[in-house]
Parts: C-alpha cells; structure tokens; sequence
C-alpha cells in the first residue's frame, strides 16, 4: 500500500485508528495534523470520538486561517502552527497520551533511547518540554523553542508527546518506537537496572548496513512459496496487532527447499505488509528490486546449519526485552510449556547478530530454540512459522508473568525433579 499517495483525511484517520486501537490515546485525547504542499492545515477535529473518525470529521485549516468542516480543529492547533512555522521541514505531527510516555512525563523524565539500537536510531534525541496550559500560546512557544534546537520528538511534562516528521508514517515510527521504549525501560527497571549501548557499541552496529547481494528475476512462483508468503503475511500481522512486532521492527522467515527462503522485507511497514512485499533469497542472490532484512546472512546461515529449522522469526517485545538489556537471566522452568517450548534459553553479545552471524547459527539446537541477544532482540526457530511464532507468543508471555510475579514475591521455579519428569513424560 502506497500510504504516501492516501489523501490527508485518510491517513490521519488510518493511524489515528492505530493509535487509539492500541491504547496509545483516549477517546477525547490526542491530535493529529498534516501540512499540505499548498500550507493547508488538515487537523483531527475538537471533541469527537477518536475511536471513531471518518475523513469527513478532519477539519482543513486553510493558511489564510479559513476553517472548512463539519466540526471545530483540535484545541492543540496553535501549537501545530507555531511548530509548522518554526521548522518548515516538518510536515506532519502527532500529539497523545500512551500511558507508558505519560509515567515518563508525570516522573518529569524521558525514555533512555540507547537501550536497544533502533530506537536513538529512529526517534533522534528526545527533550523535557515545561508544563504550560493545553492549547495556550505558552505551550506551543515551549513546543517550538525546543523543535528549533533540532528535537523532532518531545515529552510534555504533565501531558504527553508531541512528534513531528516529514510526513505521517514516520511521525508515527517515531511516536510509536519511542511508545515501546518507555515500555521496555518500565519492564526492565521492575526486574533490575537497565543497561545502556555504550559508545563502542554504537560504533560496532555501524557495521549493521544492507547487505549487498547480486539479484535474480524469479521466473515462477511455486504453489507452496505462494502459500508460504501469505502465511507469512497473515502472522506478521497478529504479531504487529499483539505488539511482538512495532512497523518497520520484526522478521519472520521460512524455508522454501534446500537453496532458498522467503523473508520480510526491510522498513515496509508490518501493519499492511502484502505477499509481493515478501523477498525470496535464492542461492545467496536476493529477489530483484527488493531490501531483504539485514539480519539475512544470519537466516541463510541457520538454515544452513539446521536441516530442522524451517522458519525464523527475530523480534523486539518489550517484556523479554527487559531481560536483553539487563543482567536478569531469563529461566524456562517457569510452567511446563514454557520449559517444553524453550527448553534452555541463552543469552549472546550485543553485535554478535551482525559481526559474527556464522557463529551465532551455531548457538541454536534443539535444546535452545530461542535466543536473547543483549540490547538488541530475540530471535527464536521452528520446524514451520507456526512452530517459531508460538515460541515467540510463549517467550514473550512467559517473560511478562515473571516481571509481574516479582511484585507478588519471589519467583518460584519448577524444581529439576519435576523437570526430569516433564522430560520423561514429553520425551525430551
């Protein structure tokens, strides 16, 4: 889908559904705007339902100041002005309220956007705007005075974010990667201290660049590779919908014979990801006109290594995130499907994904199908995509009842007598 080529009232509503669908805003709250080519203004209405909007409810401020709708612009339009006017790069802002962003405001701090790699990446440096009244010229000088220090996201104080972007889908990455990073920092800091990539870090992941592959024209598409695309389509998508997933982060791949495999493009958005978006790599040549995922060398080289595997999902949820970037190790002995899902569960070096991707496919066995790479994402494998995306359900799952089971007390764990009989009993 070309979301770009939407009118403006269409794409405002489209992500204003995402927004307020996940939980990242109220029905009253929130606002979203874009500037068209001409200086027009087209802005969520005052006052009505977000859970609800059709294009028709966007309200056209037109730049003589002229107001064309059925319904009154968002209270918040002054500071939309005063941003469009301060930085004419921006074409596009998002203003809400996801609980997690609003814990931050309300401690009067930011989200730490070095935890994992793609966030700093995606969301820049992130500033404390001052408390000033919802609407009033004083919040939107203070929302300004910090967009021309060069911010394109802020935390309000006391209120929620604004971000603005050259246009609205990346408004939307920004707002919604910053969203799982106050996620991931809350979950992380329930379990122990957080720690953040360090500069070398940061300079060893330049290494993480597309990788250059000769190309090739595919000449058929075979009955199970057209399957296997829409499959794995429809669970990208119950991926990004149970937040294992953010638009641009998460890779699913899955084995076509000997010699190829079907894999997630990169930065096409997971929520409307479509089967000719899918890349085949075959013979170490990629399909043509196509970005496979960087993380490909590292499924080529799995596949390779494992006649078993058949499919490969890597992923960034926040729950078992909070494990990847603090010391905590994550246990499998939870419940007995935890432990006869994921067995055992390691923990690998940040890079070790991009700069040594050979010995990584090495880690992975039938004893340890899930791997928790440190400040970077998970990466689990099964014997098909179903097999690999219940892994993940049941890690990220699992992850989350052992953060909430240590505000009721110690973790208990499931004692090796009981595990030796789980093994009897499961043939392990």
């Amino acid at each position: 889908m070309k979301f770009e080529l939407l009118h403006p009232a269409e794409q405002i509503v489209m992500i204003m559904e995402r927004i307020y669908g996940y939980g990242m805003t109220t029905t009253s709250g929130g606002n979203i705007s874009i500037m068209d080519e001409n200086g027009d203004i087209w802005i969520t209405p005052s006052g009505i339902d977000k859970g609800s909007l059709k294009p028709d409810d966007i309200v056209l401020v037109r730049s003589n100041g002229e107001i064309v709708g059925k319904h009154k612009p968002s209270v918040e339009l002054p500071f939309h002005e005063v941003i469009y006017r301060s930085r004419p790069d921006i074409k596009a802002i998002i203003h809400a309220h996801p609980p997690a962003i609003m814990a931050f405001s309300l401690a009067r701090k930011i989200p730490n956007t070095k935890l994992i790699l793609n966030v700093h990446l995606v969301c820049g440096e992130v500033e404390l705007v001052d408390y000033a009244l919802p609407g009033s010229t004083a919040l939107g000088q203070k929302i300004a005075d910090a967009f021309k220090r060069g911010i394109n996201t802020a935390v309000l104080a006391n209120h929620g974010i604004v971000v603005g972007a050259e246009n609205l889908f990346k408004a939307f990455m920004a707002f919604e990667t910053l969203d799982f990073c106050a996620q991931l920092e809350i979950r992380a800091r329930a379990i122990g201290n957080p720690k953040a990539l360090r500069p070398k870090d940061l300079e060893i992941s330049k290494a993480k660049q597309d990788i250059k592959m000769d190309e090739f024209i595919p000449k058929i598409f075979s009955s199970f590779e057209r399957q296997a695309r829409k499959r794995i389509c429809e669970l990208i998508h119950r991926a990004y919908d149970q937040r294992l997933f953010t638009s641009t982060q998460g890779t699913f791949s899955q084995r076509l014979n000997e010699n190829s495999f079907i894999i997630t493009p990169y930065m096409v958005d997971r929520k409307y990801i479509e089967v000719e978006d899918i890349v085949r790599i075959e013979n170490g040549y990629k399909e043509a006109g196509k970005r496979p995922s960087r993380s490909v060398l590292l499924h080529k080289y799995i596949y390779e290594k494992h006649p078993d595997v058949n499919a490969i999902i890597i992923a960034h949820p926040p729950n078992i995130m909070a494990f990847a970037v603090t010391d905590n190790e994550f246990d499998s002995k939870t419940i007995p499907e935890t432990y006869i899902q994921l067995r055992n569960v390691k923990k690998i070096p940040f890079g070790s994904t991009f700069m040594q991707p050979k010995m990584t496919a090495d880690v992975f066995s039938k004893q340890t199908p899930a791997v928790i790479v440190e400040n970077d994402c998970v990466i689990v494998v099964g014997k098909d995509l179903l097999d690999a995306f219940d892994k993940l359900e049941v890690l990220e799952f699992t992850a989350k009842a052992m953060i909430d089971a240590k505000n009721l007390g110690e973790v208990m764990l499931i004692s090796q007598e009981e595990i030796e009989e789980i093994e009897k009993a499961f043939k392990l």
